[in-house]
């Protein structure tokens, strides 16, 4: 069964599953005593240090290894707001950031401080010069992701280091989806990572520190790792996450290379095979492995639920397999379509015949899934119903809102306008897309006592 969901957790290596079975036996012992099995212990666990500060570009002191790449990057958040809280509590991020950055965020200014969110163009990208028009005397920390984890879009790092830099602020990066593949450029100050992302065991994380960042830790005092991660290092996973990080990028540029290939097959095929597809992130400037696209009219979880049954297993940003019914923050961010979308990550690894297998079953489910809803083409009128007509869809969930619109927007003239009341969160995303899509025309929206009304205007 493919398993196509690195971009969450990449399967475990050969060379982590070695190491860890090796540190188990020789690093059991705490690595701060001085009898023979400590220092045995303290001779893993530097070497660990120094391969993955090796492979992240920064010196063996200036990294310490956490409880998983989440705990990293809240550390790494708060560490810097406190040792810079005389220069104000200004935080700026990235409207796409990973949620352990946003939530981090939501605590700061629950505390007092401010946050301001860079916005990101229709490929998921920031532009260095938004964060410069957002940095000012106040700004504590700037945060931006390597890569993005739903899209692939990989971000301008080392510009947007330039203008922190010019500015005096600090800038955390979370390289947690890129690390694997390669160093993250430019000058930043503070990097988190996760084991878990490139085949190392799951409950590491890296948090590294560059030497002249002000950095305060937050809680009880502790005197493991420089005070950052307190508590006793799991030492087996961290030798395990270190081996593997070298061994991944040893294979790196010529596994990228490959992957490259077999995802531009799946995003110019994927748009040729299904109809009515956009293919979201950036088409040159993203992850080797990751493609991310969204289906019109599909109910993401049955489209889930039908691709594990045919054996691939991938996830989701849409709205349609989530609790909350809200869509992706990052694909609301790039204002794109949310409905059945799809995130496909090949592990390393993967073959040609198991993309092709996936192209070959995805077009029958996502047909399936639209005959289920009742989706059909809309049958021009002859002669058009009203000048405008509004439709009722409270209580629907996504996709039907946007398929009654369909059904709907044939019914009126060129001119004429189609307002959907809905009390879905994914309609104010989802039908601005489908306007694009469809070459039609979106009014706005207006709140009403339940739900929003959001018109659109046929333009063909």
């Amino acid at each position: 069964m493919p398993y196509f969901d690195t971009a969450s957790a990449a399967p475990l290596h050969p060379v982590a599953r070695q190491a860890l079975q090796a540190s188990l036996d020789e690093g059991w012992a705490d690595p701060a005593r001085l009898y023979r099995e400590g220092r045995r212990a303290r001779l893993l666990l530097d070497a660990a240090r120094e391969a993955a500060a090796e492979a992240v570009g920064c010196r063996p002191d200036e990294l310490v290894f956490t409880p998983s790449g989440t705990h990293a990057v809240h550390s790494g958040m708060a560490g810097v707001l406190a040792g810079r809280r005389r220069v104000g509590g200004h935080l700026v991020v990235s409207a796409v950031e990973h949620s352990s950055v946003l939530h981090a965020a939501e605590v700061h200014a629950a505390g007092g401080g401010r946050v301001e969110e860079v916005p990101v163009d229709r490929f998921g990208r920031v532009a260095a010069s938004s964060y410069g028009e957002l940095l000012g005397p106040s700004t504590a920390l700037a945060c931006l992701q390597s890569a993005n984890h739903e899209v692939g879009t990989v971000q301008p790092v080392a510009e947007v280091a330039e203008v922190c830099a010019a500015a005096g602020v600090p800038l955390l990066v979370d390289a947690a989806q890129s690390l694997g593949w390669g160093p993250v450029p430019g000058n930043w100050s503070v990097l988190c990572a996760s084991a878990h992302k490139w085949g190392g065991p799951a409950g590491v994380g890296l948090l590294a520190v560059r030497k002249g960042v002000r950095f305060s830790p937050q809680g009880p005092a502790d005197e493991r790792e420089s005070g950052r991660s307190p508590g006793f290092v799991n030492l087996p996973a961290a030798v395990a996450a270190a081996a593997s990080l070298r061994a991944v990028r040893a294979e790196a540029d010529a596994e990228a290379a490959r992957l490259r290939i077999l995802v531009d097959r799946l995003r110019r095929r994927v748009a040729r095979l299904v109809p009515d597809v956009e293919v979201v992130g950036h088409p040159d400037l993203r992850l080797p492995h990751l493609v991310t696209f969204s289906c019109l009219y599909v109910d993401g979880e049955t489209l889930l639920h039908g691709l594990d049954r045919a054996g691939y297993s991938v996830s989701s940003g849409s709205s349609c397999t989530s609790s909350t019914l809200t869509p992706s923050h990052v694909l609301r961010a790039m204002g794109v379509l949310s409905e059945g979308n799809v995130r496909v990550s090949l592990p390393a690894g993967t073959t040609a015949a198991e993309v092709n297998g996936f192209l070959e079953v995805l077009p029958g489910l996502v047909a399936g899934v639209r005959e289920q809803l009742g989706v059909v083409e809309p049958v021009m009128a002859a002669d058009p119903e009203a000048e405008s007509l509004e439709l009722d869809t409270l209580g629907l969930r996504c996709p039907q809102p946007v398929i009654e619109l369909a059904r709907a927007i044939v019914r009126v003239p060129v001119g004429g306008t189609v307002t959907v009341l809905s009390d879905d969160e994914v309609a104010r995303l989802d039908i601005p897309a489908w306007c694009a899509m469809r070459g039609q025309v979106y009014v706005g929206e207006a709140p009403r006592p339940l739900g929003t009304a959001y018109t659109v205007r046929r333009a063909v």
